[in-house]
């Protein structure tokens, strides 16, 4: 049993993980939806990761329909908050990855944030950009702070979800797969994902891609990768890891694409605000420990 004394540091670790104000850059998956107007813990969090008052932040607005419009909500939220120099990148054309004006932004920025709309639709105009590269090699340089917001989000592994459907059996039918942007290429991530009834949808993903990690995001959530392989949870819902490392058998491949997939021995992890978990471990750390 844990003492009195235990059980109040045990709350006092619990009050400094669920109010971070680290200034190390990391990677923010959004699960869309995020607090815009009260608290903004999330937005807050990227601006803090992103330098706080001296963040130069690029916002790239490519999957929206109304790049413009969301563009300046943005940086109008992260200019009430005090950074330093916002631009949006408002990329409507391949050919403009290669703009030296938006690349030389990106040489200086310490923030990017890619918003939600429509994945295909940003992958369209981004990867294999020489905009999208320096940014990929300034992230994994631990130069930069990135966050992707629901479509921003899909994004963000090697395999991603197109679209697909929700509230049926895990079955290939239900999910459309479509390379991503592989900033983090070992997960696939599905957003707005309680919400919107998605757990079958992620494990039919899983199902063809067993190599994978399975991370279902909520709205008002995200799943904060840091360089050293540690994931946090922010925000007020879950993150479901799906994790089909111990997955011993499927009949992923011999099934109908409208039948049912049988999964035997995967693992379903829940997290919620202050949860942290290891990417390449695949395991919890837990607050005592």
């Amino acid at each position: 049993m844990r003492t009195l004394n235990s059980i109040l540091q045990l709350e006092s670790q619990f009050s400094g993980i669920r109010m971070p104000q680290s200034t190390k850059t990391a990677i923010m998956v959004i699960g869309g939806a995020e607090d815009k107007v009260h608290g903004r813990e999330i937005l807050q969090t990227f601006f803090y990761r992103s330098g706080g008052s001296e963040a130069r932040l690029a916002i790239i607005p490519s999957a929206s329909r109304e790049p413009t419009l969301v563009g300046d909500r943005y940086q109008g939220i992260f200019g009430e908050m005090g950074a330093k120099e916002i631009r949006v990148l408002d990329i409507r054309d391949r050919a403009q990855g290669s703009d030296s004006q938006f690349q030389d932004y990106i040489e200086e920025c310490t923030g990017v944030f890619l918003t939600g709309g429509d994945q295909l639709r940003l992958c369209g105009l981004l990867s294999d950009t020489p905009l999208m590269e320096r940014v990929r090699q300034r992230v994994h340089l631990g130069e930069i702070t990135l966050a992707g917001t629901s479509a921003g989000a899909a994004v963000m592994g090697h395999h991603m979800i197109a679209g697909g459907g929700s509230g049926e059996s895990p079955n290939k039918s239900l999910v459309d797969m479509a390379i991503g942007l592989g900033i983090i290429p070992e997960v696939i991530v599905d957003q707005h994902f309680l919400n919107r009834n998605r757990t079958a949808r992620l494990m039919s993903a899983i199902a063809g891609h067993p190599d994978r990690l399975g991370i279902g995001i909520d709205e008002d959530t995200c799943a904060m990768f840091e360089r050293d392989g540690w994931m946090q949870v922010l925000g007020k819902g879950t993150v479901t890891i799906i994790d089909p490392g111990e997955m011993f058998q499927t009949n992923h491949q011999d099934v109908d694409p409208t039948n049912p997939i049988s999964l035997h021995n995967m693992r379903v992890h829940i997290l919620c605000h202050g949860d942290r978990y290891h990417l390449h471990k695949r395991s919890m750390r837990f607050i005592d420990s």
